[in-house]
């Protein structure tokens, strides 16, 4: 038999048990948001470094073929006047360019960063230098894998 003055336990959420579940989760968002964009940004340099090895690769067609390295107005020419490379990433991250006055033994092309990943600190310019042969990148430690 059922006892009609016997109360039954509420079911579910109070109200200020949701609004504490809601508190805490923004609290965790807070802090992990901006982490979040940092590495979001870091994954983002491949596109920088992707399009620069493009560049190298195509600087060495072209001196294969003439005295000197291609100088930046030929960036955007098509193959075989120009290195036939686009002026921005394939993700549109950054704006590429190669540095003035290329010689027969070196050039420095670079990646200036845009948009959103211009927020990726130290590391909004990537550039790759060659002279004589050697490769050198900087920001060194925004290359690191």
């Amino acid at each position: 038999m059922l006892n009609p003055q016997r109360q039954r336990s509420p079911q579910g959420f109070s109200l200020l048990e949701l609004l504490i579940a809601v508190a805490i989760a923004g609290i965790l968002a807070s802090i992990a948001y901006p982490s979040y964009l940092t590495q979001v940004r870091k994954g983002r340099r491949s596109d920088a470094m992707q399009a620069l090895s493009q560049i190298q690769q195509a600087q060495e067609r072209w001196r294969a073929i003439n005295p000197s390295y291609a100088p930046n107005s030929l960036l955007t020419t098509a193959w075989p006047e120009g290195l036939g490379i686009a002026a921005t990433t394939a993700g549109a991250y950054y704006t590429l360019s190669i540095g003035d006055d290329p010689t027969e033994s070196s050039y420095t092309a670079s990646a200036l960063a845009r948009a959103s990943q211009a927020a990726d600190a130290g590391c909004t310019t990537l550039t790759t230098s060659i002279n004589n042969g050697t490769v050198s990148n900087t920001p060194e430690a925004c290359w690191s894998r």
